[in-house]
């Protein structure tokens, strides 16, 4: 039997006439051979009445951080009531259509509710459905613990599903349906030339969604790659063909960057061994932060200074934290991180210069680097971001 696995976000389940154009690509696999499994999300967003974040409201902050495994069961109600309308909309068609809780689909998980993650996923069940001509509709975004409670997957969890069960059924294919064409070389919203990414690699496409890139969550990328199953990012609404993730990427093309995102919030921090002379937390200090739980990025070690990045959720813990130790440091808020990616820049010289380049003939200040073999990064002032985007985007006619 040749598995193709299909998720849906919310948008494409959101209304009557949308949840027909899923039905399209659900017979459309079928027409081509196809035995497909279907993931899908909760109905729309925030404020549509059975979208999670409507969910989450009716709860009070304090109880749902006290009663986690409870709130868990809340949140799942959004996927529960998707899978049993769209199993209607297939039945609608003369296609044998069976919702499934993503416990009953097999995902089995921790108990660390509200991010909980998969330790197994048990295909029994879902193979014999399938052996017997059934469309499984999987509820997206959860999974069961051991003893049978409910849990959910974290941010961007139905991706994470999607990927979980392509991996365990050796899919043809994991095909993540939105409501856009696919990854773009660029953020569209910013960059209007932005392009369509044809074949991008799971490397690269890990690096985009990590560094701000919202079309898919790293967790699933991370989990089809350790899988080798093939990622598609396509729009529901239309047939474009999308962007496929695959091992390799495009080995037909000659870019040398594939795209470009970024991340905003980020704070400089920098520490000057000469401000901090006796003081005995300064040679421990990426210890002491790392142990009070802030992530650090970027980080530059010097003999005589150290420099790193925080998210600017972060700034009133790091300041109480070396207040209490006296350690002596400056701070550049309003920063944002530029990355730009490509698995071909490997062994090419010249191509931090161009970056640096480019953004100093416009006037941009590059207040910090730090690159890898398929990665660099360059933090500047948050209010040039969308000009550097811009910049870079045509210095490297993406």
């Amino acid at each position: 039997m040749k598995f193709l696995v299909q998720k849906f976000g919310g948008t494409s389940v959101s209304t009557e006439s949308r949840r027909k154009f899923v039905v399209e690509k659900v017979k459309a696999a079928i027409d081509e051979g196809f035995s497909p499994v279907v993931i899908v999300s909760a109905m729309g967003r925030k404020g549509e009445p059975y979208a999670t974040d409507t969910l989450l409201s009716l709860l009070d902050d304090k109880f749902k951080e006290e009663n986690k495994q409870a709130t868990d069961l809340l949140m799942s109600c959004g996927e529960i009531i998707s899978a049993v309308v769209m199993s209607n909309e297939l039945n609608k068609v003369g296609l044998k259509a069976m919702p499934l809780t993503g416990g009953q689909a097999g995902i089995l998980t921790n108990d660390d509710f509200t991010n909980a993650t998969s330790t197994n996923v048990d295909i029994t069940m879902l193979s014999d459905i399938t052996s017997k001509g059934y469309i499984p509709v999987i509820t997206g975004f959860q999974g069961m613990t051991k003893e049978g409670f409910i849990t959910t997957l974290g941010r961007g969890g139905s991706d994470t599903s999607a990927s979980l069960i392509g991996v365990a059924l050796n899919a043809h294919e994991i095909q993540i349906y939105t409501d856009v064409d696919g990854i773009m070389t660029a953020d569209p919203r910013i960059v209007e030339d932005a392009s369509l990414i044809d074949v991008i690699s799971y490397s690269e496409v890990f690096q985009l969604a990590d560094q701000g890139a919202k079309v898919i969550h790293p967790k699933a990328v991370e989990i089809a790659m350790r899988g080798n199953v093939p990622l598609v990012i396509k729009n529901t609404m239309n047939n474009c063909s999308g962007t496929l993730i695959n091992s390799i990427g495009d080995s037909n093309s000659t870019r040398i960057i594939t795209g470009i995102t970024y991340l905003n919030n980020r704070i400089q921090v920098s520490i000057k061994l000469e401000d901090n002379q006796g003081n005995p937390h300064y040679k421990e200090l990426l210890d002491i932060v790392a142990n009070n739980d802030i992530s650090l990025d970027l980080i530059n070690i010097f003999p005589k200074e150290k420099i790193f990045t925080i998210d600017s959720s972060k700034k009133n813990m790091l300041e109480t934290i070396f207040k209490n130790i006296n350690i002596k440091y400056t701070l550049i808020e309003n920063c944002s991180k530029i990355s730009v990616i490509g698995s071909r820049m490997a062994g090419i010289p010249g191509v931090m210069a161009k970056i640096i380049k480019a953004l100093s003939d416009s006037n941009i200040d590059v207040l910090q680097t730090a690159d890898s073999h398929s990665t660099i990064w360059c933090l500047i002032e948050s209010d040039k971001v969308n000009e550097a985007t811009n910049i870079l985007h045509q210095t490297f006619q993406l």
